[in-house]
């Protein structure tokens, strides 16, 4: 079964800046919030807490009660109808067109029937055209798309990839400002990308399941092996690949940009936003670890 990403903070989150402002400051997301409502919520809350105006102020402005936005903010009480998120994101100059995406996702995932989503956006349908994003995010976004479908291929079934990827476009998209800011806007790319997938992975014991990659290996090593072949070498392909979904994250991305979507260590330390000493410092950490359980002369995981 798939069980829900928490998102970590990111060493290449900053802090959002919260100018000095009257009365309560804004709760935290309530726990409860599932990743893909978090995935338009936290932007929505990094515009708010960057805007200066307090919640009274802007819910005067989207026609919300004090309290009621607030509720919004945090994630509490039932799921937000389109109406009132458009409105947020006229006040707060947040694109609509991504925010639609990411809310329409979120509230599938929350059990809202299509019939509750398309009533709900009727009235703003002639604003949810898709925009011209910024050129940057644009230009990054080409750059990168082949790439983010490779890893999360690894993970994910075709359908499932592609929406994990259009989903952190949108979400760089929303995000945009906070990523220039950050100090590495690949490493902060990434990290989206990575909560993403990791949503949509399925999880076991606490670890994601690379399904998808296992078939792949199995169906090559079937198409070139003998039909009477020992199946004690299938069984050390799926053995090898629970293994590699037990690497500490950064190891876990270094083995699958190398070894699964054949990326060089200079592909990949740019994707990843990190210099390639760190990326083949991850890689021989992994190899070590893999060597552990796969000698070099049986099954080596690093050729």
């Amino acid at each position: 079964m798939t069980t829900p990403f928490e998102p970590q903070a990111s060493a290449f989150d900053p802090m959002p800046r919260q100018p000095v402002r009257p009365g309560r400051k804004l709760g935290p997301i309530a726990p409860a919030v599932t990743s893909s409502h978090r995935s338009w919520l936290e932007p929505v809350r990094e515009k708010y807490l960057d805007s200066g105006v307090t919640l009274g102020g802007l819910g005067d402005r989207v026609h919300l009660a004090k309290s009621k936005l607030s509720e919004l903010l945090r994630g509490v009480g039932l799921y937000p109808r389109w109406e009132s998120i458009h409105r947020l994101a006229e006040a707060l100059q947040l694109p609509s067109w991504p925010l639609h995406r990411l809310w329409r996702q979120a509230a599938l995932d929350a059990g809202k029937a299509p019939e509750w989503i398309e009533r709900s956006t009727q009235k703003t349908a002639q604003v949810n055209a898709r925009t011209r994003p910024p050129l940057e995010h644009a230009a990054l976004c080409q750059l990168v798309e082949a790439d983010y479908r490779f890893y999360a291929q690894v993970f994910l079934g075709d359908q499932d990839r592609d929406a994990a990827v259009q989903d952190t476009f949108a979400t760089l998209w929303l995000r945009w400002d906070t990523a220039l800011r950050s100090p590495d806007t690949s490493a902060f790319a990434w990290s989206i990308l990575r909560t993403h997938v990791m949503a949509r992975t399925t999880h076991r014991d606490g670890r994601p399941e690379l399904e998808a990659a296992v078939f792949d290996a199995v169906a090559v090593h079937t198409q070139n092996a003998d039909p009477e072949a020992d199946p004690a070498r299938m069984t050390r392909i799926v053995a090898l690949f629970k293994a590699i979904s037990k690497l500490p994250a950064p190891q876990l991305d270094v083995m699958v940009l190398l070894h699964l979507c054949g990326l060089n260590p200079e592909k990949a330390s740019s994707l990843l936003g990190v210099p390639l000493a760190t990326v083949r410092a991850d890689e021989r950490r992994a190899v070590r670890y893999l060597e552990t359980i796969f000698p070099p002369d049986t099954e080596g995981p690093t050729s």
